[in-house]
């Protein structure tokens, strides 16, 4: 029901942006996040974003090289992953939950990290970092 797209082979210090599209539900009332999984680790909640794209939420690992965004009338969020290093190599992939503050007034916070608050997920893209 979701489709990550964008992944490929980067350089240290380079951008890629990622992109999950969505023909299965219109956005108004869906949160998302996005996750990524390196070889023999566990999947990890790296950012999310509500509903209206006013309130986001990012590890701290990801923090300040990260963004997370969307497009409501494109169906689409996007990660903007800047000065990439070999540790983002990793399979990311993009999740969606029904929307548990359609008013937008509470901040996220680490919560909407987690795995189990997604019933949705999309296949994953493969981003490699080369140093």
């Amino acid at each position: 029901q979701l489709q990550a797209s964008g992944g490929g082979l980067v350089q240290a210090g380079g951008s890629v942006r990622l992109s999950c599209t969505t023909s299965a539900f219109t956005l108004d009332y869906v949160d998302f996040g996005w996750f990524r999984q390196a070889p023999g680790k566990a999947r990890e909640g790296i950012a999310c974003i509500n509903n209206s794209g006013s309130r986001k939420y990012y590890a701290d690992l990801v923090k300040g090289r990260f963004t997370i965004s969307r497009d409501n009338a494109k169906n689409t969020v996007y990660l903007q992953m800047n000065s990439l290093n070999s540790d983002d190599t990793a399979d990311y992939y993009c999740a969606a939950g029904w929307t548990r503050d359609p008013s937008g007034r509470t901040a996220l916070s680490s919560p909407c990290l987690a795995t189990d608050r997604y019933p949705y997920w999309g296949q994953g893209t493969k981003v490699t970092v080369s140093s």
